[in-house]
């Protein structure tokens, strides 16, 4: 799967929040200042293109839908961090976060919980 720029990513979080939508609909869904309907037709035209967006037709409009679940998106690109940035070990991974983000002695054994509970 192709990796999604920033902006992509906002219009497919929206998209994945509204399941379908015409773009005038995912213009509606930014904050202010909102993006150029054009812009953002643009970017969904390139999300089709990398087949992560479908679309019905009705007449000369579209109705947009994701092709991917956003928890492929997410695990994929979490593996894609790990590879790149950890060796592909999570457990570097976590230890980093750990360090950098100050995860107190009850976060960090909320994380172990799950773990143990998959």
């Amino acid at each position: 799967m192709h990796e999604l720029t920033k902006a992509e990513e906002q219009v497919m979080q929206i998209l994945w929040k509204l399941k379908e939508a015409f773009v005038k609909d995912i213009v509606a869904e930014f904050p202010e200042p909102k993006p150029a309907y054009n812009t953002v037709s643009t970017i969904i035209r390139i999300l089709e293109k990398k087949e992560i967006v479908g679309y019905k037709a009705y007449g000369r409009t579209h109705m947009y839908h994701p092709l991917i679940s956003k928890e492929v998106y997410t695990k994929q690109t979490a593996n894609s961090m790990v590879n790149k940035y950890f060796s592909g070990s999570f457990e570097q991974m976590v230890s980093f976060f750990v360090k950098e983000k100050n995860i107190s002695t009850e976060e960090l054994e909320k994380i172990i919980t799950k773990i143990n509970e998959l």
